[in-house]
């Protein structure tokens, strides 16, 4: 394995030391991911890789270094973009058909903020139709495999970004989290997948899905590498008005292990989770005690009815969001998905604000939890991840909307055989979560091995 290769799948800190020590070039680094990514074409995790345009961005890097020039925090360090965010000059699909239709005009704020820090942009990953699904399937650009779990689905819709860094084609990748769909394909595929506050990053630039729940996410091999990124994203941007001057200011990671007011939940078996998922997870629970102290056992207080409506009226207000955004790209669509859309057509004003409302509830419930806990444990999703040719369950993000109802943070961590921890904070909790995270993951490895 050459050097390139090393640090391909090395975690960003070491990458960044290596590059600023010259044990390794951006150019060489790059070209490994280009090879890696021509080499697993058949994961269908890319819709557009910028050959040429990654090239030239890590030429840029390393010539800034012998030069001496200013440095940014993420230069020279290849990353994926999920193709839901508008880059410069490159289509932005939505995983729709007519890939070369909608040619960006400008960088999404999150791409800017990459840029500006030095990153390589390597071209733009796969995700499922429109954004709406859970699995990572696409008629239009093909199905993303698992590159961990071959037969598996890779999760959805961040997919192909988590596909991308599972397989080494980029060090670290955004996707966007509406309702879990960074966290899903993070568990599904072995990674750390981060949706922070909502607000705290900028969804400008970013084809929306559901912009009242809409989060850029984070998807990295190490939790040191999400609580980098982090810092160089978040930040009020006037030009999303979901952002704000007054935001949500990150706690310090000041929790202290042991003394955390830690819930598990309780009723996950009536919830939907697996018993292969309900024992991991509590093998987990059992093997992180020195650092959670006593965890308060709590059950959710709804049923499973309250938990399909709360689903369907997530899914119906995104079906319209994708009407009222998208509605001239919709020719050549599947028909999955003109059957969802059809759904949405036949609805009435009035169904829309139900489920808004609904949705609203929602929040106020989970809200009122963190008024009695610090971190909220749970599964990232209630079953392994389901064969390629299976269809796909319907409660596969049931766990992951708890936070994206309530705004909160809430971060992935990996179990193994695509099983996933996830935490949840309360808002502004960020940096709070990626601290014991990664104690978490130091405790959960050290027991593994």
């Amino acid at each position: 394995m050459s050097d390139a290769d090393r640090f391909r799948l090395a975690d960003l800190p070491r990458v960044l030391r290596a590059l600023a020590l010259g044990e390794v070039a951006s150019e060489a680094l790059t070209e490994s991911c280009l090879a890696a990514i021509a080499r697993d074409g058949a994961l269908n995790a890319w819709t557009h890789v910028d050959v040429e345009g990654a090239r030239t961005a890590a030429r840029a890097s390393d010539a800034r270094r012998a030069a001496n020039g200013a440095i940014g925090r993420l230069d020279g360090v290849p990353i994926a973009i999920k193709d839901n965010f508008d880059i410069e000059r490159m289509p932005t699909s939505l995983g729709l058909p007519g890939r070369g239709e909608r040619i960006a005009i400008e960088d999404a704020a999150v791409v800017s903020r990459l840029r500006g820090a030095g990153a390589v942009l390597l071209g733009k990953t796969n995700l499922d139709e429109g954004a709406l699904g859970t699995t990572g399937r696409n008629p239009h650009f093909g199905d993303v495999a698992n590159p961990h779990l071959p037969g598996r689905v890779a999760g959805g819709c961040s997919a192909g970004a988590a596909a991308a860094v599972a397989a080494g084609h980029a060090l670290a990748a955004i996707g966007s989290d509406t309702f879990g769909s960074v966290r899903i394909p993070a568990a599904f595929c072995g990674l750390v997948g981060l949706k922070p506050t909502f607000g705290e990053v900028s969804c400008r630039g970013m084809a929306p899905s559901l912009r009242r729940l809409d989060c850029p996410g984070i998807l990295t091999r190490n939790v040191a590498d999400a609580t980098l990124l982090l810092q160089v994203l978040a930040g009020y941007d006037p030009g999303d008005p979901r952002t704000r001057a007054r935001r949500v200011p990150f706690a310090p990671p000041d929790w202290e292990p042991g003394r955390l007011r830690v819930a598990v939940v309780s009723d996950l078996r009536s919830l939907g989770a697996t018993p292969e998922v309900v024992e991991r997870f509590q093998q987990a629970i059992a093997q992180a005690g020195s650092v959670l102290g006593q965890a308060i056992p709590m059950a959710m207080d709804v049923s499973p009815s309250e938990v399909a409506a709360g689903r369907h009226a997530a899914l119906l207000l995104m079906e319209a969001e994708l009407l009222a955004s998208h509605e001239g790209r919709l020719e050549g669509i599947s028909p999955r998905l003109a059957q969802m859309l059809d759904h949405a057509r036949r609805r009435t004003s009035a169904d829309y604000v139900r489920a808004d409302r609904l949705l609203d509830d929602a929040v106020v419930q989970v809200r009122a939890r963190f008024a009695e806990v610090d971190v909220l444990l749970l599964p990232t999703v209630p079953s392994v991840p389901p064969a390629a040719a299976a269809e796909e369950p319907v409660n596969l993000g049931d766990f992951t909307a708890i936070a994206s109802l309530a705004g909160c943070p809430a971060l992935s961590l990996p179990l193994g055989e695509g099983i996933g921890l996830q935490l949840v904070g309360p808002r502004g909790s960020d940096l709070r979560l990626l601290e014991l995270g990664e104690i978490l993951s130091a405790v959960l490895g050290a027991a593994a091995g």
